[in-house]
């Protein structure tokens, strides 16, 4: 029968159009799902478009003013937020294409609209697409995450007039507000904040928690807090929004009602998995509170049903997609594998950069490791002071005594993002702290705080 596929992936974003590739590449039939935009959420309204949102704001910043330090100067430097966004959309043109590209070239079908779960039968797992049923002896749900929007009172009023905003509506915002409030300091929040305030908004983070960049560092998180202080950003720390009105938060401070002035607001309060609303019901998967439960190699409860990104709700980040995709693929097609996350990288794109990877000195002494810290000022990299006039960043290594293994490592500072994935691997090959010192590492680059910390 034409419409039965080896495996069916439902979600076309990270996780989806990755399983699609390696399962098309090792020989399977597949057939991917998607209802919007192939490459998710990530592709199409979070991880890239943010990006080059922020590359125009470097650009900005060093025109702006910024770069008569380095000797550079520019005259009536200006940013047209039109412009930013119509390349933001070309950029994610040329990538969405590159992915349709890449799933035809390993001769995966897609299917573009709403798919829906009917079941299973004998044949397979039974799904319905603009009125054409499929069945997928195999099938990996890979729906993602959407944005949490909480009753707070005036909040959904909020949204639907697009006074309110979430990640999706933000990066097609083609006017710069004057004043811009953000609830919430995670990782979107703080690059949203990062943009706007580089662009000339009047930006002011309002955060439950009494820190701002969740499980990050705190002592980097505190550096990273102060260098945006000095930007002008205001950050309203252990305070609880209770109303968003006509043109305002309100919010709770030590007990009193405050209001901030705004012309826009950003929810970004969370994300949480996709698992209603497509038929999920017609199958008893085994749920983990709102997230599908796998193990590690990405399987449900249920025979040849598999769940990665997002909406397991483990790790929600493209990169960790990726690799449960891959594993979940690999143990389809015969290949043993299994899903690690200790040496998952995460970074905060804001300017500085903020990377970590691996355990931060509080969860490793909370796991009871005999803990030994070396930190170090990135100005003890000859490149970092040479493009950094008074930067503040630091790198942290966190070691094992015992085994004399690294079990973190955290930074701040420009190229942290692309230094980090070394430190992942220090910490994935559970490498000695002894044979990371013979590693020679090209000189000059950032990269080079990681050995300098080690010899401290």
């Amino acid at each position: 029968m034409e419409n039965i596929y080896d495996l069916i992936v439902l979600g076309g974003g990270p996780a989806g159009y990755l399983a699609g590739e390696r399962s098309g590449h090792a020989g399977l039939k597949t057939l991917v799902i998607e209802k919007r935009a192939l490459g998710g959420v990530c592709l199409n309204e979070g991880c890239v478009p943010s990006k080059t949102f922020l590359n125009s704001a470097k650009i900005f910043e060093h025109a702006n003013g910024h770069g008569e330090v380095y000797g550079v100067t520019a005259e009536n430097a200006k940013i047209d937020q039109k412009k930013v966004v119509a390349r933001k959309n070309k950029v994610v043109a040329t990538l969405v294409g590159g992915i349709g590209m890449q799933l035809k070239n390993n001769h995966v079908d897609v299917e573009m609209g709403f798919g829906e779960i009917l079941g299973k039968t004998e044949q397979g797992f039974k799904l319905k697409v603009n009125d054409k049923e499929f069945i997928g002896k195999k099938l990996i749900i890979a729906t993602g995450s959407e944005a949490v929007l909480p009753p707070i009172p005036g909040l959904k009023e909020a949204y639907e007039r697009g006074f309110g905003l979430t990640n999706r509506e933000v990066l097609d915002l083609e006017e710069i507000p004057k004043e811009f409030v953000v609830i919430g300091g995670g990782v979107i929040g703080l690059e949203m904040a990062s943009y706007f305030n580089s662009v000339g908004s009047k930006v002011t983070v309002v955060e439950m928690l009494d820190h701002i960049a969740g499980n990050t560092d705190s002592e980097i998180a505190g550096i990273l807090k102060k260098n945006y202080e000095k930007k002008g950003v205001v950050f309203k720390l252990s305070c609880k929004v209770t109303k968003i009105g006509e043109d305002y938060v309100e919010y709770e401070e030590n007990g009193k009602l405050n209001k901030v002035k705004a012309d826009k607001v950003l929810f970004s309060i969370g994300r949480r998995p996709v698992t209603k609303g497509f038929g999920l019901e017609n199958l008893a998967v085994e749920m983990d509170r709102a997230a599908i439960k796998t193990d590690n190699t990405g399987r449900t409860n249920i025979s040849g049903l598999y769940a990665t990104g997002d909406v397991n709700g483990v790790l929600m980040l493209a990169h960790t997609a990726y690799r449960e995709s891959e594993v979940a693929v690999n143990n389809i097609t015969g290949k043993k594998d299994i899903m690690r996350y200790t040496a998952i990288p995460s970074v905060i794109y804001t300017n500085p950069e903020v990377a970590s990877v691996g355990l931060t000195e509080s969860e490793a002494k909370k796991q009871g490791f005999n803990v030994l810290v070396k930190k170090v000022s990135m100005m003890f990299s000859g490149r970092y002071v040479a493009e950094n006039e008074g930067g503040d960043g630091i790198c942290k290594v966190v070691l094992d005594k015992d085994t004399n293994r690294v079990l973190g490592v955290q930074m701040i500072g420009n190229y942290s993002s692309e230094i980090i994935y070394g430190a992942g691997i220090m910490i994935e090959t559970e490498m000695k702290v002894d044979d990371i010192k013979e590693l020679v590492f090209p000189h000059p680059s950032v990269s080079e705080i990681i050995r300098e910390a080690l010899f401290i």
